[in-house]
């Protein structure tokens, strides 16, 4: 049966880059491994991760990969002599690669995993957000179990080192001209295997358990910010370290306010006659009230600065500034007296229009230029 081609098992174009085709090749090591696929599964993922682990050793490297692109399979192997001459150790696979997936697990040798990293949602306000606080949360979580501090073993036993690895949880093979390491089958990198399982974690040496944790959110965070709880992650496999746990912050909108960066954003609506006449009004913050001079022939879009009313930003720097801008209202629901009283204003207007209203009247006479021409 033929090989398919490298570039189609990691689902890559033939002129992926390096990073390219080793994030291809973490996604299926990911999807095919050992220890994700179990039952009726296991021997298609087997075959499936094999094939791309091929893929990725011969890509990866660039006197291996400029062979295969001018001959093809047959430039890579080790029986037809193509090349033979670059060909050598590709060292440890699972080192490489799986190391930054899977906590290290090829290379440490004894099945030693890192627990996987967890990540948990956190809403906040925007005052939370701003002034900082402190959080609970629960976590469900892997922890080790109590029972058999995490080996798996029935209280009383001990795991049993592998006779195949050695306890290195690796194997390796010579085929030609490579010497390949791979994952010990007997134990399936683990190093051990469990001849008395622990009850409660049924040999797992983890169980399931939600945490509640405290989280000390700082003053400033804004969505898209982690928090990152060392230690707090899944439980390591085998009593090894746990991974981490990052808070994933998202702040909830804000029925005044919007942030931008380090500055505070409003909308503020003012009567007619405050616009006209000027006045005080007074402008919420996040932290209280000030008053704002509004100066008379205010119109909308105008932009008032309130400095040091915003948000003292998470990593430093000055804190920002609470930007309003106007949004003049026009009067509704009038009754008789005020409509009269509006035309009379209006009419007041007629011998010198320009002086109360010069952007309507400058528009206007732009629009008969353009239609004049």
């Amino acid at each position: 049966m033929s090989k398919r081609d490298y570039y189609e098992v990691l689902g890559v174009s033939k002129g992926a880059s390096e990073p390219e085709i080793k994030k291809a090749y973490r996604r299926l090591a990911m999807k095919y491994h050992p220890d994700r696929n179990t039952g009726d599964k296991a021997k298609v993922a087997e075959k499936n991760f094999k094939e791309a682990k091929e893929a990725y050793e011969v890509l990866s490297d660039t006197q291996k990969r400029a062979a295969y692109d001018q001959f093809g399979h047959a430039g890579v192997d080790p029986n037809m002599g193509a090349a033979g001459a670059g060909a050598a150790d590709f060292g440890d696979i699972f080192g490489n690669v799986f190391g930054d997936i899977f906590g290290g697990r090829g290379g440490q040798g004894g099945g030693a995993q890192r627990g996987d990293d967890l990540q948990y949602n956190l809403e906040l306000s925007l005052e939370d957000a701003v002034a900082g606080k402190s959080v609970q949360i629960k976590v469900p979580t892997l922890v080790n179990c109590g029972t058999c501090n995490g080996s798996g073993a029935k209280p009383g036993s001990e795991p049993k080192t592998c006779n195949t690895c050695r306890g290195q949880g690796q194997v390796r093979m010579q085929q030609g001209f490579f010497s390949i390491q791979q994952a010990c089958p007997s134990c399936h990198g683990k190093g051990f295997s469990i001849d008395q399982p622990c009850t409660p974690c049924h040999g797992r040496g983890r169980v399931q358990e939600t945490k509640t944790l405290s989280v000390k959110v700082p003053p400033g965070v804004d969505t898209g910010d982690r928090i990152r709880l060392s230690g707090e992650g899944e439980a390591g496999e085998n009593g090894s370290p746990a991974g981490d746990l990052y808070v994933q912050v998202a702040v909830k909108k804000h029925p005044i306010f919007r942030r931008e960066e380090s500055h505070l954003h409003c909308e503020m609506p003012i009567s007619f006659t405050t616009a006209a006449l000027g006045g005080e009004t007074e402008v919420p913050t996040l932290n209280g009230k000030v008053k704002l001079k509004i100066p008379e022939g205010t119109q909308t879009g105008k932009m008032f600065r309130v400095r040091g009313k915003g948000v003292k930003p998470v990593r430093g720097g000055p804190q920002g500034d609470l930007l309003c801008r106007i949004l003049v209202e026009t009067p509704i629901k009038l009754d008789s007296t005020q409509r009269d009283l509006l035309r009379q204003l209006e009419d007041s207007f007629a011998d010198n229009g320009k002086q109360h209203t010069p952007n309507a009247h400058g528009w206007l006479d732009k629009v008969k230029s353009f239609l004049t021409r």
